[in-house]
């Protein structure tokens, strides 16, 4: 790749014919905001990750623009948009459905006023504005930092991050402790990164997440559940399960789960947990709904189990068993990630449903089969057949139900007689 330098050892410019990122490929919301902003006179370029997909030849999920234009500025400029954010400031601009998130060039200044950093450095604000290469070295990853110019179709590489793109590498811009002290998240963005890209992290990057991981406690639940949700539900799930306890970062979001498989690793329940997240990967690669509820209930489950499992007794039955371990497990895991109400009912649901499959006789069938989370209950249940830890004709004899039901309620519609519409008669005048 014949590669022009502008600044050797600063910036390194990719010329269009020299790379695959095509203005094909970019929405064309994000191709109206930045001819907007040329136009107007300000500096625009795509950058993130949807460079980085662009040039791995995957399709965006969104696109981000980085410009010299202050909120302000865009909030003048495209009346579709709106200022979001304390922390960091940003537009987000609004085309139907899509939104194309812009944030101005941000440049770290130790004792700027709109920069603000806790007593563990951990960043609190960080507003104070740049130029690009400024920019640049404040983005998290070398492969996150690429910048795709609109003027003249080239890309901006200010961190030798196209070399580490080539090598499948996710490197930390500078020192790995320091960034990860700025932002602990970005420990859980390096794990989702790898896990989605089919990367290695780093050398450097990787062992300061050992030495950071208990930074993780400093980050509110709120924010951690919103983190747990996109490793979870990015499509890539089993791979960043197998990541987070390589790294040692599931005692920090889920503990219960980390102390059962640290003391006794049961191969059923891992199993368990592999299949239901490959199950989970494809129906969200397939654009299939998951509820988040589904996600909480799977990981929470070994700690549910085995405590309903001890409660269980002759005065204590296994449903009120199950009942009171879920919600036991439930408050102390809210704890760490703030799972809304919505979510932590489903999952309690989810788990008390369990025994009642076993109910196959008379009317319990169709009791169980009204309930709105039948579906869930019942795909985790055939999920803990697949592993052995419910007989696989039970998940048989419910698959056989459902279809059964299903023709009968065909049936039914179609013989359905239609009602005959009353036509009243016209009175004489």
């Amino acid at each position: 790749m014949n590669i022009k330098e502008a600044d050797p050892g600063k910036l390194t410019i990719i010329p269009r014919d020299q790379h695959n990122v095509s203005r094909k490929s970019i929405s064309e919301a994000a191709l109206k905001v930045l001819y907007r902003l040329t136009s107007s006179g300000y500096r625009a370029c795509l950058v993130g990750g949807g460079v980085r997909d662009l040039l791995l030849n995957r399709q965006p999920k969104d696109f981000d623009i980085a410009t010299n234009a202050t909120p302000e500025q865009l909030r003048a400029l495209f009346k579709n948009s709106r200022i979001i954010g304390r922390r960091f400031r940003l537009v987000h601009i609004r085309f139907g459905r899509e939104i194309i998130e812009v944030a101005t060039f941000r440049s770290h200044v130790a004792d700027s006023p709109r920069n603000e950093l806790s007593s563990q450095g951990r960043i609190l604000r960080d507003n104070t504005f740049g130029d690009i290469a400024d920019d640049a070295l404040r983005r998290d990853f070398t492969a996150n930092a690429l910048y795709y110019d609109i003027e003249n179709y080239s890309i901006l590489d200010y961190t030798q991050g196209l070399a580490d793109i080539e090598s499948r590498s996710l490197r930390l811009i500078g020192d790995p402790n320091t960034r990860y002290q700025e932002d602990p998240v970005r420990m859980l963005r390096a794990i989702r990164f790898a896990a989605k890209l089919d990367f290695k992290i780093e050398q450097e990057s990787a062992r300061a997440i050992f030495e950071c991981g208990h930074l993780l406690h400093d980050i509110p639940p709120a924010r951690l559940f919103d983190e747990t949700l996109k490793l979870f539900h990015s499509g890539n799930a089993s791979g960043v399960f197998a990541l987070l306890r390589h790294y040692q970062l599931l005692q920090y979001l889920f503990p219960a789960l980390d102390e059962i498989l640290g003391k006794e690793p049961a191969e059923a329940m891992l199993d368990f947990i592999d299949q239901a997240l490959v199950n989970t990967d494809i129906r969200i690669n397939n654009d299939q709904h998951v509820s988040p509820a589904f996600i909480f209930a799977i990981l929470l489950w070994p700690a549910v189990s085995q405590q309903a499992t001890a409660l269980e007794s002759d005065q204590l039955k296994i449903i009120p068993a199950l009942f009171q371990a879920g919600s036991d497990v439930m408050s102390r895991q809210v704890k760490h990630i703030a799972i809304p109400r919505r979510f932590s009912q489903m999952a309690r649901d989810i788990w008390t449903a369990q025994p009642k499959f076993e109910r196959t006789k008379g009317k319990q069938p169709n009791r169980l089969a009204a309930h709105p989370w039948f579906r869930a209950a019942y795909d985790f249940m055939c999920i803990q057949s697949m592993v052995g830890l419910v007989p696989v004709k039970l998940c048989q004899w419910w698959t056989n139900f459902q279809q059964s039901h299903q023709r009968s309620e065909k049936q039914h519609t179609q013989h359905e007689p239609r009602r005959k519409r009353r036509v009243r008669k016209r009175q004489a005048n």
